[in-house]
């Protein structure tokens, strides 16, 4: 055990005293909120030098009213097929054909553009369009404006989880999906991440025969155990120096600006358009106050750690058995599979129905369990599924280390023999 210590010890210190580790532990944060003030800037910019494009149109319906706060129009007294001739040659954005159309089928609509126009312009178009046939389709039908809005009904429903003592909890599905997703998704980089460190760092001291000076006075399992170790805690701290530096850092960068960011100004945006999305900032807030980020932050702690050592001595016993990491690509995809199910199930399964019976199967299977259980765990997951997941976590990772230590102390001393997975069985299966 003192001579894993020292292994532990040893891969730790020589991670973290490395210049890499230092930039990348204190620049990568940097990044985040730099990336955040640049596009907040350019976002000011362009709001205040926002340009309407122009845009021609050929109206034979005689219908079309244009709205000018989004785009400038130009009416064309021609037809469509001489416009589309000068448009060719014009500088303008586009060219928009209005046919003849039944007010109950308006087909035909036709935007011609030199380049393809961006969602949020044809969204603007329909939209225009939309809103005049439903004025002309109420005064067809004699339909006062006050009564159809008098007859729309908003029926907001709250939810609030009932504990078995009684006590009422209230909670937003979008916020929890939010956190859960968020979660799923840096478990998935993190395990992947590390775990071809592991490889990197066992391909690298096999070629230089470093390992061999080693193996002459510490078992293979004793040294692969602390080689996986040592990295998980500077992974580790790692992470929890980025978390603090990250969440700082952008603090002080949206506080600097005093604006919010463009995701919210399109989100406030819609909800101007949709009643129904608006949602006062000050119940977000409350709703992520009562989302128990103590027991989320654990959880992923335990999850990171369980996942990273269950895949981080699959790929150890991949960088163990080869020469170079170009030898590694070819043993890496079943041992991506597993991530890849899990990353896919996050947002096919788990996004749509956390309680689903695959979910919970996901979030309980080790090799799937560390991103689908980060998915359901803001939603509340039962305690006895809980459990289940950890100890089969823990199991899953015990069984890997077992088979990776019988592959890992055999391949650690092979040099120039061709791999494969009948070689690697046959490492398995040797004694000794």
């Amino acid at each position: 055990m003192n001579k894993i210590f020292l292994i532990i010890q040893r891969e730790f210190l020589n991670r973290v005293q490395k210049k890499s580790f230092l930039i990348a532990t204190i620049v990568l944060p940097l990044i985040f909120p730099a990336i955040m003030a640049v596009l907040v800037y350019f976002s000011i910019q362009q709001r205040k030098n926002a340009t309407r494009q122009t845009i021609q149109y050929v109206d034979e319906s005689g219908l079309f009213v244009p709205d000018t706060s989004k785009f400038v129009f130009k009416k064309l007294m021609t037809d469509v097929k001489s416009a589309k001739e000068a448009f060719q040659t014009s500088d303008d954005y586009g060219l928009l054909y209005i046919p003849h159309f039944e007010l109950s089928h308006p087909d035909g609509v036709t935007l011609y553009t030199k380049i393809n126009p961006s969602p949020n312009d044809i969204g603007n178009l329909e939209g225009m369009l939309e809103n005049q046939i439903r004025e002309l389709k109420m005064k067809k039908f004699n339909v006062d404006q006050k009564v159809l809005d008098s007859l729309k009904t908003d029926v907001p429903i709250e939810n609030f989880n009932v504990a078995d003592a009684g006590q009422e909890k209230k909670s937003n599905s979008n916020v929890l999906l939010g956190v859960g997703v968020a979660a799923g998704i840096l478990m998935y980089m993190f395990i992947f991440i590390y775990g071809a460190q592991i490889m990197q760092g066992i391909i690298e001291e096999k070629t230089s025969k470093v390992v061999e000076v080693i193996v002459s006075s510490v078992r293979p399992f004793q040294l692969m155990m602390g080689k996986i170790i040592g990295l998980a805690s500077v992974g580790l701290l790692q992470f929890l120096i980025w978390i603090v530096l990250i969440t700082t850092l952008s603090s002080v960068v949206l506080a600097y600006f005093g604006v919010q960011m463009p995701q919210q100004q399109m989100m406030q945006e819609m909800a101007q358009n949709n009643p129904d999305m608006q949602a006062p900032p000050i119940e977000i807030l409350k709703m992520m106050s009562q989302i128990p980020f103590g027991y989320v932050i654990f959880n992923f702690l335990f999850y990171f750690l369980g996942g990273y050592l269950l895949y981080g001595a699959l790929f150890a016993a991949v960088g163990s058995a080869v020469d170079s990491p170009a030898e590694a690509q070819q043993f890496m995809f079943p041992i991506t599979i597993p991530l890849l199910i899990s990353y896919f199930g996050l947002f096919t399964f788990i996004m749509n129905d956390p309680h689903s019976t695959v979910s919970v199967w996901l979030s309980i299977i080790p090799f799937t369990s560390p991103i689908a259980m980060m998915g359901r765990i803001a939603f509340g997951v039962p305690g006895w599924q809980l459990a289940l997941s950890m100890v089969s976590l823990i199991l899953g990772f015990m069984l890997t280390t077992w088979v990776a230590g019988r592959i890992y102390r055999v391949g650690i001393l092979m040099h120039g023999t061709k791999i494969n997975y009948k070689v690697m069985a046959k490492w398995f299966m040797m004694k000794g």
